[in-house]
């Protein structure tokens, strides 16, 4: 009797154990299917359009082709804003455009450069003038530290502390002590 209800435990064990195993290859498969279909979703999110052209406008048609399909998007960090047929705000640069041959040209000085030179030359400086336009960038570097020059003395302070008190107009004595 006994050793039938062993049997009969070890066989519901064994069954368990089965299905267990059978649920934890369905989870790795599942497991598997969903990163792949993650890795999809990146590279369609990749390809959703991110400049929509002007109907009836072939500079902007060739542009917004160029610019939705480029491999590097994250170099594309200064966008193109159009004013008129041709004409384009690139970051503070305002800027002519023409296409020849399906090519991309853009006015430089006297010339024209491709759409890649135009990038790699002009992207770096906009990037920085738009940095040094950053107003929380500016006040955290004027915070900092303060530099006051006492006689020989070099002082550096935070703004943000409470000031020494004066001694003469505009100037700051830290070895001065406010009478009470």
């Amino acid at each position: 009797m006994a050793s039938d209800y062993i049997l009969e435990m070890e066989d519901k064990v064994y069954k368990a154990n089965k299905t267990s195993l059978e649920l934890l290859r369905q989870l790795k498969d599942a497991e598997v299917e969903i990163e792949t279909l993650k890795n999809y979703i990146i590279e369609l999110k990749q390809r959703i359009a991110v400049y929509i052209p002007v109907k009836d406008d072939p500079i902007d048609k060739r542009l917004a082709e160029f610019i939705n399909n480029y491999p590097e998007r994250q170099k594309l960090k200064i966008m193109f804003m159009r004013e008129n047929e041709g004409v384009y705000q690139f970051g503070t640069k305002r800027v002519w455009i023409r296409v020849d041959k399906d090519k991309i040209n853009i006015r430089v000085g006297g010339g024209y450069l491709s759409i890649d030179e135009f990038l790699d030359q002009y992207t770096p400086a906009e990037l920085e003038k738009l940095e040094r336009k950053d107003p929380l960038k500016k006040f955290s570097e004027k915070i900092a530290v303060q530099k006051t020059i006492i006689g020989k003395e070099v002082r550096e302070t935070s703004p943000l502390r409470a000031s020494p008190t004066r001694d003469s107009p505009g100037r700051m004595s830290p070895s001065h002590k406010r009478a009470i």
